[in-house]
């Protein structure tokens, strides 16, 4: 079994953070708003997509994971930072581990990077990777978590053959900055998900879920730590939900309409289950509830450009609010 560094339960504040795309926007405006981020929120964290998403047929302006967490990592000083998830398909794990390495040294020590599977069908093609069925980009996940994990801890060299990845003898030098780096994973799965993330892992992520959903989902992951006799309490757990926050009343009953229209009645409450709606104090309410379903973190997720009304509002009031009523 791999051992995931931190392992030791302690009780925990809730945190509270964003995810941005890295979409629609120029690299000078996402530096503003992480630079404001920073000052505020507990986590930022950006997804690792090539196309954008919802897919568009690769028409949106979009920036590499990579490359924008180096820009986020240096111009931040405070909030812990996060990738949700790299997709691990996409690259070769010994080059992600460096990749890695190299993000945690510029942020000073804050990066915690998470790993998915991948999920976007077009993106794999349009860049001439072969999207494999779900299983099998699954054993690429735990290859490449094999490699980054031995790579990253206190192995002097790592060598490994699996039926996707080989790494013979590699070094990682320098390591980490100056702890383990918390490796993240997450998804709605019900197996592989909790599984991997009880194996590798020190945090974990679901999105766009309803409290409900997210206290089944908590309760598979506990199963899957005690399974291999690990304490569920050294995980930490977090939920992605969208952000459709209105800055009073009439701005959120317009942005209920709006999804309304955009979606239909079944869908709309499909989507608004996993996401942050109505005033501010209805969004306190709502972080209380997932907080009761086990978050250790609720992040909002961003896809720009946003409502500044309605993200003023979460930022200056909210995030305010909640950490004193839930801490």
């Amino acid at each position: 079994m791999t051992i995931p560094p931190d392992t030791t339960p302690t009780p925990r504040e809730l945190a509270l953070g964003v995810h941005v795309g890295q979409q629609n926007a120029g690299m000078d405006e996402l530096v503003d708003l992480w630079r404001r981020l920073d000052d505020t929120v507990d986590w930022i964290s950006i997804w690792d997509h090539l196309y954008e998403a919802p897919p568009a047929g690769g028409t949106t302006p979009h920036f590499e994971a990579v490359a924008t967490l180096g820009a986020l990592a240096a111009v931040t000083s405070k909030a812990r930072l996060g990738c949700l998830m790299f997709c691990v398909p996409f690259r070769n794990p010994a080059l992600l581990a460096k990749s890695i390495v190299a993000i945690d040294h510029i942020s000073g020590g804050r990066f915690e990077p998470g790993f998915g599977a991948g999920w976007h069908e077009p993106e794999f093609r349009a860049h001439g990777y072969e999207f494999h069925e779900v299983g099998t980009r699954f054993d690429q996940l735990t290859e490449g978590l094999e490699i980054i994990s031995a790579m990253l801890g206190d192995n002097a060299s790592t060598t490994f053959s699996g039926e996707h990845s080989r790494v013979d003898d590699v070094t990682c030098v320098p390591g980490p900055y100056d702890r383990p780096v918390p490796f993240w994973t997450g998804g709605r799965g019900a197996r592989r998900t909790p599984a991997n993330a009880a194996r590798f892992c020190s945090g974990w992520n679901v999105p766009y879920v309803g409290p409900d959903d997210y206290r089944r989902l908590n309760e598979r992951l506990d199963g899957a730590c005690e399974a291999i006799d690990r304490d569920p309490a050294t995980l930490e757990r977090s939920v992605n939900l969208a952000f459709h926050l209105g800055a009073d009343r009439a701005s959120a009953d317009a942005e209920l309409e709006r999804i309304q229209r955009q979606w239909g009645p079944d869908m709309a409450d499909r989507v608004t289950a996993g996401a942050l709606t109505g005033t501010p104090d209805d969004a306190v309410e709502q972080i209380a509830a997932f907080r009761n379903a086990g978050a250790d973190m609720v992040n909002v997720a961003l896809r720009l450009p946003v409502d500044t009304d309605a993200l003023d509002a979460y930022l200056d009031v909210v995030v305010p609010a909640a950490r004193a009523e839930l801490n």
